[in-house]
This record gives structure tokens, sequence and C-alpha cells, in this order.
């Protein structure tokens, strides 16, 4: 029988988390692990993991490069007059996408957009892994929870939590998997302070609260406008000619944040054949269908 690929969500209701560069170093760095990884953009508006996916494939043109890829989709939101019938094409584009790579690819990241669109939702009912990047502030976490500002507890979900809990559920109930979620702080400061200490405690409460995880992330640099130009991630050999420069010490910290992130996401590991049979064997909604295909990068 088939069997599936591990879906990995890139997720969040606020822009400028670091959604798209997140995906695009997963992917990346699966490839290099010898993995087949196929990347599906879902966010019609920024197209951000789609013009990351392009950069790396004129680049390497460019300069003659052998550099590995992912098969990649962008899928464009249905614009007619019908609301219902959107819905329904935008399920067959993403039907479609899934069926094409679902038993040949070993993992699939999709890149969510920073609002609520059927494609979103349709995406996260779908992940076995849901990666969530809370950029590292007080104010970022109300993307999360409402937090009371004397206890630091959560008091009221925000609508991208309630999202993902109907998300879980419905997973949950059409194969009995439950969704591994994760908080991931991104652009963190390089220097400690009472700010990043009460972040982290809040995160600490509100993922309890929400049953999931936090992880690590990325410390703010300025290396990831410069690789996002040529394609590139922290990944990809750190070479004088492939950068077209030299590298320098925030490419090797960088590359070491990116591994431990990767490390603790639990992600399944060893053969492609194991993580193939670690995968659910079809991915169906209550309709009994497979839950989206337009434009192919291969």
């Amino acid at each position: 029988m088939r069997q599936g690929a591990h879906v990995i969500v890139i997720g969040n209701e606020k822009g400028g988390s670091g959604k798209s560069t997140t995906a695009f170093h997963l992917a990346v760095f699966l490839l290099y692990q010898g993995y087949k990884v196929a990347s599906i953009d879902v966010d019609s508006r920024q197209q951000t993991l789609t013009h990351y996916v392009r950069n790396r494939r004129e680049w390497a043109r460019e300069k003659g490069l052998g550099l590995p890829h992912t098969t990649h989709f962008h899928l464009p939101l249905a614009r007619g007059d019908s609301l219902r019938e959107n819905h329904r094409i935008e399920f067959d584009l993403f039907r479609q996408a899934i069926g094409e790579v679902e038993g040949r690819a070993d993992f699939i990241i999709v890149d969510t957009p920073g609002f609520d669109t059927n494609l979103t939702r349709l995406a996260h009912s779908l992940a076995d892994t849901l990666v969530t990047p809370v950029n590292d502030s007080l104010i970022d976490l109300s993307v999360m929870a409402q937090v009371d500002p004397q206890t630091g507890e959560p008091r009221e979900l925000s609508h991208y939590a309630r999202l993902v809990q109907r998300a879980r559920s419905e997973r949950l109930a059409i194969d009995g998997r439950n969704i591994d979620w994760v908080l991931v702080r991104n652009r963190i400061s390089m220097l400690s302070s009472r700010n990043m200490r009460q972040v982290q405690a809040m995160l600490d409460r509100i993922a309890m609260r929400l049953g999931c995880r936090v992880a690590d992330g990325i410390a703010e640099r300025v290396i990831f406008r410069s690789l996002f130009a040529m394609g590139l991630t922290i990944f990809d050999p750190l070479d004088e000619e492939l950068l077209g420069g030299v590298p320098t010490m925030s490419h090797m910290s960088a590359r070491q944040e990116y591994r431990t992130l990767v490390a603790a996401l639990n992600l399944p590991h060893g053969r492609r054949e194991d993580v193939r049979q670690a995968a659910p064997q079809g991915r169906v909604n209550q309709a009994g269908r497979l839950p989206d295909m337009a434009e192919s990068e291969g």
C-alpha cells in the first residue's frame, strides 16, 4: 500500500514572523539529508517561498551549480463570485498537489499566509508537524493568546489558536493521529534581557494551555536577507564561489541554531522508507476525499 509523506506546515497569522525562511531552510536541510522534498506555497499574496525557490533555481543556473531543489507548487486563491465554488476549486488544487507527490516525497513542507484562508485551514488539517514561528516580543504573543498582564496567564485564545485546535480535532477524527504543534521563538535578541525572560515564561504558559511544545529558534541576523536574494540557505556549502563572497561567523552560528531547531522538531529519521512508514497512509476528510496545484516547478 502506498505510504504517505510526512507533512510539515509552517503557520502563524502574523506577518514577518519568519515562516517562509523557516520553511525553506527545513526543506533544504532535508534535501541534504538525502530525502525527497516537496514544497507548497499557499500564500497567494506574498508568495515569499515561491520567490525563494525561483531565486535558487536562477542562481544555480547562472553559476552552474548543482544545488538540490524541491518539487514546488504555488496554489493561488480562487477568485470567482461563488464562495462555495472557490472553496471547491481550492480543495481540488490542493488535493491534486498532495496526490502528485505524496507517494514519492518523504516530506511535504507547506508555507501558509499571515491571514486566515480556506487554503490555510486545509493545510493545517493535513499537518503531521505544525511549526509556528513567534517573534521574541511580548506584542507578538497576542497572535497566540491574550495574556493577563498581572499574572502572565493566558486568558483568551486567539483566532489562530482556535483554528489550530479545530484542525487538530478534525485530524484526530480522520485518522486518530494528533498534530505535533511546536512554537518556535524567532528573531531572538543576542543579549539576555528582562523582556526575553518574560517572553519565555509566557510562551511556556501558553504552550501548556494549548498542548504544544516550545523550541528555541533563530537569532535576528542580517545574513538571511542576503541569502534570500540568491535562494541559498545556511545549510548550503559555505564557500566563496557559491556565496559570491567570504562566509562569516554569522553563517556558522545560524547553521548551528537551525540544526538545534530541526532536532527539537523530532522529525522521523532513518531510511526514506522508514519515514514513509511513520506517516499516515492517506489523508481524507469527512467526505472521504483527499484534501491542494496550479503552478509546479519540478
